[in-house]
């Protein structure tokens, strides 16, 4: 698969009854004749935001995150596009064997975003997630922690459960997503 290719978004149908009750922090976008839903708004327990409008993917901001407490040069941006996985590091990952799961911090106040949440994909046995909340606290985002696992699972308490799972459903993949780090 050509590069050109791989940075390409992909579309996927986003259900009108989540649209029609669009949770605060999220918006609908139309781009190159395309809908897409983007993550606009994310914040860490204690508050702060997690979203970065110097650092953009597909020209949106880009979520970003701490990987080692106390140590700001060892960030990791994610794609704020619902279901994409691309990413940019500020350090150069390594694989190593040992390390199966990424502990994730705010990168303001180095609050863990690490919680014990199960994967929302059934092939996959991890308990550990990444919380991100949405505006107010009450709606969340859990990614998997395992590395290379593309679990993620939005939880909108105002939205019926199959809803939510639809939407979590929604995941396509784009470049990088063939390195170590493709889940995360």
């Amino acid at each position: 698969m050509s590069k050109e290719k791989q940075m390409n978004l992909v579309h996927r149908k986003i259900p009108a009854e989540f649209l029609d009750a669009l949770p605060e922090g999220m918006k609908f976008i139309h781009r190159h004749g395309q809908e897409f839903l983007v993550v606009e708004q994310l914040q860490c327990p204690a508050g702060h935001s997690l979203m970065v409008e110097s650092v953009r993917i597909h020209g949106e901001p880009s979520i970003r995150f701490q990987v080692v407490p106390d140590d700001p040069s060892r960030l990791i941006f994610l794609d704020a596009f619902w279901g994409s996985h691309a990413k940019l590091f500020s350090f150069f990952p390594c694989q190593d064997e040992d390390v199966q799961y990424v502990n994730a911090y705010c990168p303001q106040c180095g609050t863990s975003l690490t919680v014990h949440e199960k994967c929302a994909l059934e092939e996959c046995d991890s308990t550990r997630s990444l919380d991100l909340q949405l505006p107010g606290g009450r709606n969340h985002i859990y990614v998997c922690a395992k590395l290379g696992c593309p679990g993620h699972r939005l939880a909108v308490t105002d939205l019926p459960y199959n809803l939510n799972r639809i939407v979590s459903e929604i995941n396509y993949f784009g470049h990088g997503d063939e390195e170590l780090f493709s889940g995360i």
